[in-house]
């Protein structure tokens, strides 16, 4: 250090910035500037803040509530606008600043004119048609983001739908959202989207900013791009007062990155109480349904009646039927007894001899026969009696637990036809023709 670099004065920043305003502010008086207007915002106090700035700078400036209280212009951003300023230096953090006090409409600015000269363009050429609106999916199964992997719109989109209906699949395509580069990535981000199909609905998002920061979704690629993807694009960029290009292509737009998310998912806390009721009528439409059943089964197992008592029946009415064919035997023979002895009266009246001979070998032809009919009448119930009970024992569950097969039934008591009905370790009871067995199923095998 030399002697003359120790005479320097050493300042303070404070010092420092409050003479750099003395001197701005002496050297400047009001001034007018035109610009576009850019990054508005009024926060809670009323005052408002944005920028002004041209194709190569731009400059920070503030408007009071007391000023812009009287100004008949609404300020928007990419407005060309005429500003009444101050030149000076805010001390705080040293920035250079123009203190407006008066603010006009100076026409429109060049991001504004060039939104609104592709806005008309595209319009023109049928591309934000309703028409060509594409509907949402009502239950949508994986659902594709495309936005920046780092930035809070992702983290808003992931909360909302795992809140909302949290078995919807998320497929992250991360891409820039601002730059010379952003627009190139979300095209090729939809034809992935596109090329793929594997996605029900897509959303394209980021959180707010400035109309630089969102100008890549203003171009007129992604416009394009989403217009040319198959699956519904919603877009969810900024704040509800934002609008870009790619808004009007889109299937729907939403005014935030979690009102997409809510736009493309069903809401858990509504549908729950719907499938909870749902749930408690099919299982009251079941119990219903198992109680008629077990009604029916009831009423059936009164009216069957065992094999056994069945064969008693039968064994019964052929006896009452042997002894109606043996008293009708008994009848005819008493019948052609009498009439034998009619004929024996006449021959003894008439004594025909060669008569009676005739009519005594008729009798007996007569009589063999219907001895015979007799006997293979009896012979034909016989053998359908035996039959009959023949078919009665295949019939009879007993015989075929006797050969060694059981019958298996739930511990609900209901018979177990295949094991798809049954569980591993289920217990069953195993029926068998002398007692039961209470199983525990260790393996099951289709």
């Amino acid at each position: 250090m030399t002697s003359n670099d120790s005479q320097i004065p050493i300042l303070t920043v404070s010092a420092l910035n409050a003479a750099a305003r003395e001197i701005i502010e002496g050297n400047f008086p009001l001034l007018r500037v035109e610009g576009e207007l850019s990054n508005f915002s009024s926060p809670g106090s009323g005052h408002w803040y944005f920028s002004l700035k041209d194709a190569r700078a731009q400059v920070r400036c503030a408007m009071f509530r007391q000023r812009n209280t009287y100004t008949r212009v609404e300020p928007r951003n990419g407005m060309q606008v005429q500003v009444l300023a101050q030149p000076t230096l805010y001390e705080g953090r040293g920035d250079f600043q123009l203190i407006v006090e008066q603010l006009l409409d100076a026409g429109v600015g060049d991001l504004q004119a060039r939104f609104v000269a592709l806005r008309d363009k595209l319009a023109a050429e049928g591309l934000f048609a309703p028409e060509l609106k594409r509907p949402l999916p009502r239950w949508p199964q994986r659902v594709a983001v495309v936005t920046s992997a780092s930035g809070a719109a992702l983290h808003d989109i992931q909360v909302t739908l795992a809140r909302r209906w949290p078995m919807l699949a998320v497929m992250i395509y991360p891409v820039l959202v601002q730059g010379d580069q952003a627009a190139a990535q979300i095209c090729t981000a939809l034809t992935r989207i596109a090329s793929r199909q594997q996605e029900d609905v897509v959303i394209l998002a980021r959180g707010g900013g400035s109309a630089e920061d969102l100008w890549c979704f203003n171009e007129e690629s992604v416009a394009r791009a989403i217009r040319a993807c198959p699956v519904p694009v919603v877009t969810g960029i900024g704040h509800e007062i934002d609008f870009t290009i790619a808004d009007f292509a889109g299937d729907l737009r939403a005014a935030t990155p979690t009102a997409a998310a809510e736009a493309v998912s069903p809401d858990r806390a509504e549908w729950l109480p719907r499938v909870q009721t749902q749930r408690r009528q099919l299982e009251q439409s079941m119990q219903r349904t198992l109680r008629d059943a077990t009604q029916r089964l009831d009423y059936l197992r009164l009216r069957l009646r065992h094999p056994g008592e069945r064969v008693r029946d039968a064994e019964h009415r052929l006896r009452l039927a042997r002894e109606a064919l043996w008293q009708a035997m008994q009848h005819q023979q008493t019948l052609w007894g009498g009439r034998l002895q009619m004929l024996q009266a006449r021959r003894l009246r008439q004594d025909p001899r060669q008569r009676l001979q005739s009519l005594t070998e008729m009798l007996k032809t007569r009589r063999a026969a219907l001895i015979l009919a007799i006997y293979k009448a009896l012979s034909s119930a016989a053998a359908q009696q035996q039959q009959q009970a023949a078919a009665l024992r295949l019939l009879d569950p007993l015989a075929v637990l006797q050969r060694g097969f059981a019958v298996l039934r739930d511990e609900s008591g209901k018979v177990i036809f295949g094991s798809a009905s049954i569980e591993v370790h289920a217990r069953v009871t195993a029926t068998l023709a002398q007692g039961t067995l209470l199983c525990e199923v260790l393996e099951k095998s289709d």
